[in-house]
């Protein structure tokens, strides 16, 4: 994915999914599910600031549909999954549950602005690895991000 900063256009490639097995254990290959451009734009940059050597957004969807479409495309190409709950159209839950059924190996993130207990709790038994308030959380979803960059 190559963001423009100006223009906050984003293009996505697929180029860089074609690596060696050596770049691949050493690259986290996150995948973003987010509807609003402004919030991917801004998450992929951070991503990518982590470590550019070693993060790599390969792509995204706004809606649930071609999520899960791109992820079974992807399968084990991706190494986390960031997934927003609310969708312009369908539901990032539908989304985490996919994943998780499909047994991806990739890390099953939720951002969301209602994480509420009960919304954490929910998501956690649907099969995310971990969930973020995007109101409150970002500075922690980076960090959870940057060891799982060190685990890598």
């Amino acid at each position: 994915m190559v963001t423009d900063m100006e223009t906050g256009r984003i293009a996505v490639t697929e180029a860089g999914l074609a690596r060696s097995p050596a770049q691949a254990a050493s690259v986290l290959r996150a995948f973003i599910v987010e509807d609003s451009p402004i919030i991917l734009v801004n998450l992929t940059a951070a991503l990518e600031e982590l470590d550019p050597a070693r993060v790599r957004v390969i792509g995204h969807a706004e809606d649930e549909d071609t999520a899960v479409r791109r992820l079974q495309q992807l399968g084990s190409d991706v190494d986390l999954i960031i997934i927003d709950i609310f969708l312009k159209k369908g539901s990032g839950l539908a989304v985490l549950v996919a994943a998780a059924r499909a047994d991806f190996p990739a890390r099953r993130i939720v951002v969301t602005n209602y994480a509420t207990p009960d919304i954490r709790k929910r998501c956690l038994a649907m099969g995310a690895h971990q969930v973020f308030d995007k109101s409150v959380d970002l500075d922690a979803l980076l960090d959870y991000c940057a060891g799982r960059v060190r685990q890598s």
